[in-house]
């Protein structure tokens, strides 16, 4: 059986994240979507919620999901203690890339597992949960990139 471990923040799950989720389920027996606590950006729901959006919105995708968070320690030891075979992660370009890749390195030289990079769909490349999150604060349209749950908590 093959596991998947397709971490991020999350915050909110967007369209071009689900899509990234969903094609990772094609290729994997399992996929476990990890809502982990990244220092650099302030959070506008709390790990709980976005395990909860996520869940709720993958109920309604095929495939094997187990959504989970990580609040502390290493990336590598969840996905030891889930025996997964591989890291996901979505990239919309080379900064993402660039910014991935020494994270994957340091991954394999960790615990000697594989980061396989999926490219954005293109109709989602450009979106960022930032800047869903500032176009929402602004009052502005989201619901090309958010689903209505989602962009209903952001309004609320």
């Amino acid at each position: 059986m093959a596991i998947a471990v397709y971490p991020g923040s999350f915050d909110p799950i967007t369209f071009g994240h689900l899509d990234i989720a969903t094609r990772a389920a094609k290729l994997f027996d399992v996929v476990h979507v990890v809502v982990v606590h990244n220092p650099n950006k302030t959070a506008r729901f709390t790990s709980a919620e976005r395990v909860a959006m996520i869940a709720e919105l993958l109920k309604k995708e095929p495939g094997n999901y187990i959504v989970d968070s990580l609040d502390s320690g290493l990336l590598v030891d969840y996905c030891s203690s889930v025996n997964a075979d591989v890291l996901v992660k979505g990239v919309r370009g080379t900064t993402d890339y660039e910014y991935e890749l020494p994270m994957a390195q340091v991954n394999k030289d960790l615990i000697g597992i594989e980061t396989i990079f999926l490219p954005a769909n293109p109709v989602h490349g450009y979106v960022s949960s930032s800047l869903v999150k500032q176009v929402a604060e602004l009052g502005g349209d989201i619901s090309k990139y958010v689903p209505d749950s989602v962009a209903e908590k952001l309004r609320g």
